[in-house]
């Protein structure tokens, strides 16, 4: 059974920093991309970020681009997620999940895999 467990959330001031993470366990983590999404308060969950299985090449989404990085450490079977110039409208819920192999990256069919969330809230 694999499991997904998100940490590192909380309450942060608009220009701040945050790193989350999230523990894998229960599959092969080396061999599957892993991605990071969010869900706002009243919208819908969007794509964040995604790392190959390799940890080499990264995709973010536009609104995250050049303040948030992505990276896995293979042997920790974790995956991260380093946020920066954090905004208020970064605030939401933020999920790790599991890449499929096949697939839009961007879009959550792409995901087999979820964790429960952490709650990252930006004050103004």
């Amino acid at each position: 059974q694999v499991q997904l467990v998100e940490s590192g959330g909380g309450l942060v001031q608009a220009g701040g920093s945050r790193r989350l993470s999230c523990a894998a366990s229960g599959g092969t983590f080396s061999v599957y991309a892993m991605g990071w999404f969010r869900q706002a308060p009243g919208k819908e969950r969007e794509f964040v970020a995604v790392v190959t299985r390799s940890g080499v090449t990264t995709y973010y989404a536009d609104s995250v681009k050049g303040r948030f990085t992505i990276s896995r450490d293979n042997a920790k079977n974790t995956v991260y997620l380093q946020m920066n110039n954090l905004k208020p409208e970064d605030t939401a819920i933020y999920y790790c999940a599991r890449n499929r192999g096949h697939g839009d990256y961007q879009e959550e069919v792409a995901y087999d895999y979820w964790g429960q969330g952490t709650q990252v809230t930006v004050s103004s």
